[in-house]
Order: C-alpha cells, then structure tokens, then sequence
C-alpha cells in the first residue's frame, strides 16, 4: 500500500471524506476507486459512491479476493443507505465469510452489522435480535461497536424495554467518543433525544397527558387494560390482542375505554364504528353481531356489558387508559401502525385506519418526502416502514486494510 493510499484510509477511517479525496480524487487504479467510493458514501452521493465501488471492484484481478470482498461490503453498505434492499444477502455473506478466512476481522465483522441493520429496515426485530446477539460485541473496534449498539438500542425500542435502550446508547456514546467520529455522535445524541420524546398520550376518565416512551413501559407493567390507538392493540400485563386489521372492533374497543366506566350509546357506537349517522335496524344488527365477536376476544381481559341505553366496558383489572399518538391527525395515526417497525402495505394500513387506499397513499407521500416514512419493494411488493432509531451514518471500513487494521 502507497503513503497516499494509507494517508486517505486514515482519513474516511476518522470520518475525513473531503481530506481522504484530497489525496486521491485524481486517481483511477482500484484502491484508490475503492476510497474515492467511500468518500462519496460518507458525503451521501449514494449513486457516484455505487459506480466507483464497481469499477474498483472490476479493476481488483482474481488473486485480490480480500480487496473485491471489500468492495461488496461497502456496496452493500451503500445500498443499506439508499434504502435498497431488493439484492440477494447472499453475496454480503459470502463476502463475510472471505473476510473471515483471510484474517480481516474488522471488515467481516462490519458485513455481518450491514446484514442486522439490514434486518431492522425489513422491519424483522426478532432476526436482527438473534443476529446480534452472534456477535462478540466487546471486543468490536470502537466505530463497529457504536454502530452495533445502536442497532440494540433500536430492538430494544422496539420491543418497549426502555433501560436497555438507554443502556445501549450510552455504550455507543462512549464509543462513539473513543471513535472520534462526529456523525457517530451526533447519531447516538439523536438517538438519546428520541427516547425523550413524547411517545403517546394517555386519556383516561375525560384526562389527558402526554407520556415518554418509559412511562408507557411503566404504563404496560402496571398491568392496567390498555386501548393502544398507537399499535392497534387491547392488552393488560403481558396479555396483547392485536386489532390493527379489524378497524371495526378496534373502533368499539376504542370508543367502549374512552367513555369508561361509562357507557355508550348504541348510536354513538354506531356512528363511531360505521361511520353512519342515520342508523337503522340492519345497523344495530351489524353492531351487535361486531360487538359479539368484541366479546369473545377480549373476555380473558374485559366484558362488554349491555345497559339501557347502550354498553359498558367492565375490566378486569383498571383503570381502562386509551394512549393514542402524540400529536393528531391522520399522519400521527398511521406513523404510530408503523412505529411497531413492520412492513406494511398500503391495502393493510387503509384497512387498520378505516380510510381509502388514496387516502393513505397521499399520507405516505407526504410522508417520506418528509422522512417520516420509508418504502422498500416496487409495485404490488411494495411495503412502507418508518425510519429506524438511528439513520445510521455510513461507516464504510475498507480503511481497515491498513496494516493496524
């Protein structure tokens, strides 16, 4: 390796994109089209970044496996970035495995990272969990590691479980620290900031107040019955019924807590879930049979109880709260069906939200031209997530085919 090489490696290996291509942005032999790659990841042209890895990947001969795998790598990084996730992992692995057997740790640790980051877009926590946990966190250099706990940090999140996610920040503060890389920091920072966040909003007996993402776990553990207007859930202590794809028992639940101990009228019961001002009998037959099916799913929880004039629900243990999203509007509902990190498709979410596909679809443009939603997939495969806790800034390490490295 040449001193302008090593030089510019040192330099994206402490987050210098513009220094490294002070060194190298005149030259086209591979290693030098490999950093350059880099350097325009780390500065976010995404699409220059690809078409340099690829041409440095082509240049390396067949006996440079060690420098192609490194290009897959950093592609596959790049990819992640761009949100485009419809290329096979199987190269990523196989290029881990290359890395592995020829003694470059540090690069095949940081595939296997790719791949978890990459399970969490696909919004699949328990695989991204389980990957993780392969992983010999410890003893990972310093950027690696902040980057890894960042990711158990967004699991945790994921799974409410408050204390480990700020656990896992603040282990990937002090490596971000040890690092020196600003991006690093200032991900973790952001991190930090969205646990502080209000999270929900809690309304019980006509009160409402905003609560942080560890007050809706203390909330959970409470064991209270719970109308989740943010996940679409009746839950109560470790016991969760999901109803994001039956609005219409959802909506009962839903307008049942928020008048309880009270009862409801059968109209307004009527009018809220159905949407229909004028009912007739056919109307108050549909509500009966829908709270009917209310009934059995809900009885290991709560009944729904018949009154003069409508019906209450009586649950087993209370208070019965309602938490709905932080803010209103037809945007805060559909990013809280999304915060449960899954992939959703718009046919899925018009039905959890009772509205039109247009009407979601509209949402979801708005959205992600905001950056408050991501898409993966094309056409009918298309499926829409929210953006993960951390964005992940692109730490490509092909520098660790320094000497130290």
């Amino acid at each position: 390796m040449d001193s302008m090489i090593a030089a510019a490696a040192r330099a994206l290996a402490a987050g210098d994109a513009l220094g490294a291509l002070k060194l190298i942005a005149l030259r086209d032999d591979p290693p030098a089209l490999a950093l350059r790659g880099i350097a325009m990841a780390q500065l976010g042209d995404y699409a220059r970044s690809r078409e340099l890895l690829k041409r440095a990947a082509r240049g390396f001969g067949a006996h440079e496996e060690l420098a192609r795998a490194r290009c897959i790598v950093a592609e596959a990084e790049v990819a992640l970035a761009m949100r485009d996730l419809r290329r096979s992992p199987r190269a990523l692995a196989a290029a881990a495995v290359a890395l592995e057997a020829r003694a470059d740790r540090a690069n095949a640790l940081h595939a296997r990272l790719i791949a978890v980051r990459r399970l969490l877009l696909l919004g699949r926590v328990d695989d991204a969990e389980a990957a993780l946990a392969e992983l010999n966190a410890p003893n990972l250099p310093p950027p690696l590691l902040a980057v890894a706990e960042l990711a158990a940090a967004e699991v945790a999140l994921r799974s409410l479980h408050t204390a480990i996610a700020r656990a896992a920040l603040e282990r990937a503060r002090e490596a971000a620290e040890r690092a020196r890389v600003p991006a690093l920091l200032a991900e973790v920072a952001e991190g930090r900031a969205a646990l502080d966040r209000p999270a929900a909003r809690r309304i019980d007996t006509g009160r409402e107040q905003a609560l942080r993402i560890e007050e809706v776990e203390t909330l959970r553990a409470s064991g209270a019955l719970i109308v989740d207007a943010c996940r679409r859930t009746v839950s109560a202590g470790t016991a969760s019924l999901p109803l994001a794809r039956r609005p219409v028992l959802f909506a009962l639940a839903q307008l049942l807590a928020h008048a309880w101990p009270n009862s409801v009228d059968r109209g307004a019961l009527i009018e809220g879930a159905f949407r229909i001002r004028r009912p007739d009998e056919t109307h108050r037959a549909r509500l009966r049979v829908e709270l009917g099916r209310l009934r059995k799913l809900i009885a290991p929880l709560a009944r729904v109880e018949a009154t003069e004039r409508g019906f209450k629900l009586v649950a087993k243990r209370e208070p019965v709260v309602v938490l709905v999203p932080p803010i209103d509007g037809e945007q805060a509902s559909l990013l809280a069906l999304l915060a449960d990190g899954a992939a959703w498709s718009t046919s899925a979410l018009a039905l959890a939200l009772g509205t039109s596909q247009r009407t979601v679809q509209r949402a979801l443009v708005e959205g992600e031209a905001a950056g408050r939603v991501r898409s993966i997939g094309r056409a009918r495969a298309r499926r829409w997530l929210a953006p993960p806790l951390a964005g992940f800034t692109t730490m490509l390490l092909l520098p660790a085919s320094l000497p130290d490295g």
